[in-house]
């Protein structure tokens, strides 16, 4: 991998990573398109740089970041908890379904399930605007609804975004809880990757780790802003007609 593959990498990851539309099947389709060679360094080169999303997080959400806001906290881990323990434990069945016809399919399936949520969902009185309203009961549910993202093109922020909606989240609040719950998830997920190939990093790969890293926290920051502000006029129709279109496309040219 080059210094550009390096940047274009970080900006895919940047653009992809909180919009419902799996990031980790952009990068998948993106690391072939541009012929990289899929060692253990590459991987884990994936899945590393998603960590300079939780740091974008942080950067836009700085309020959520004290004390005073530990009963919301609360509700994160506890959406984090169904994912982590049946993704510990599926671990290595889980990588071996990463291949790009799983990839199409599910941005298919995911992008249907988009469609039908948004034909029938209604922002009427009632629902959770803000997300520290969110309730014990609703983080439950979205984190078991998060379980579907360990199959790779469902989406992690698709998947706990359609959850939201359909515990009584307005669109807003689901992308917000989806954010902050993204946090713990790819702390674990780079975390581990890091500990377990850091030694397959050499000193230029090392810097390149870091290229893209900067460049996937700086795309990620302005995505964030600018897709909250999209939600406050747009629906979710959008994005589940692209899901469709590039899942189709996918499976035409990987056929």
């Amino acid at each position: 991998m080059d210094i550009i593959q390096a940047v274009i990498l970080g900006v895919v990851e940047g653009l992809t990573e909180f919009l419902p539309i799996s990031s980790t099947g952009h990068l998948i389709v993106a690391s072939d398109l541009l012929k990289i060679v899929e060692t253990d360094a590459h991987k884990a080169y994936l899945v590393i740089i998603q960590l300079a999303a939780v740091l974008a997080v942080i950067a836009n959400y700085r309020d959520k970041f004290t004390l005073r806001k530990l009963d919301l906290w609360k509700k994160v881990l506890l959406a984090f908890l169904p994912m982590s323990v049946v993704g510990l434990v599926f671990y290595k069945l889980v990588k071996a379904m990463f291949s790009v016809h799983v990839v199409a399919v599910m941005f298919i399936v995911g992008g249907i399930i988009f469609l039908i949520v948004e034909r029938f969902y209604k922002e009427k009185p009632g629902l959770v605007r803000d997300v520290e309203q969110i309730s014990y009961r609703q983080a439950a549910w979205i984190g078991l609804g998060q379980i579907l993202a360990l199959v790779p093109g469902t989406s992690r922020a698709g998947a706990t975004i359609i959850g939201a909606l359909l515990v009584g989240l307005n669109r807003k609040a689901s992308a917000e809880f989806s954010f902050l719950l993204a946090l713990p998830i790819m702390m674990a997920a780079s975390g581990l990757d890091l500990l377990k190939h850091y030694k397959d990093f050499s000193n230029e790969q090392l810097f390149l780790l870091a290229v893209g890293f900067a460049v996937s926290f700086v795309v990620a920051y302005f995505v964030i802003k600018i897709f909250v502000k999209f939600l406050e006029t747009f629906t979710f129709v959008s994005f589940g007609i692209y899901r469709i279109i590039f899942g189709i496309a996918l499976l035409f040219f990987y056929h």
